[in-house]
């Protein structure tokens, strides 16, 4: 891979992560783990064999899922609340929504059943 877009991924890594710890706001911080999960894809998929191709597939299918039921739950949040601030859930149901999709974006038990699929089709240093 070109140094130069190794570079720019990484830095994309770098900034959306730092925009979904600095945010206060649903809708940044959902900017900026999509950031994330666009900025990982291709250095997942540089080792051009099916595994890592099935894997990433796997992990953008997961990850988006994730992300739309993120998006879904601060919008009912923001609909019932009329903030979308990170600190009003007061909708039972969005904030069940909002856990269980970022449970689901990090692999926390019970919803690892796409990590050891995902992490068989990678090598080590991915």
């Amino acid at each position: 891979m070109n140094p130069y877009i190794l570079a720019m991924l990484l830095a994309s890594l770098g900034l959306g992560t730092t925009l979904t710890f600095a945010s206060s706001h649903w809708l940044l911080a959902w900017m900026g783990l999509e950031i994330n999960t666009l900025a990982i894809i291709p250095l997942m998929a540089q080792h051009h064999h099916p595994r890592a191709v099935e894997a990433t597939t796997k992990y953008f299918l997961t990850q988006a899922t994730a992300a739309a039921i993120i998006l879904f739950a601060s919008m009912t949040n923001a609909w019932i609340s009329g903030d979308w601030s990170m600190e009003n859930i007061s909708d039972p149901l969005a904030s069940t929504m909002i856990f269980t999709a970022l449970a689901l974006k990090i692999g926390l038990a019970p919803m690892h059943f796409w990590m050891p699929e995902v992490l068989q089709g990678l090598d080590l240093l991915t």
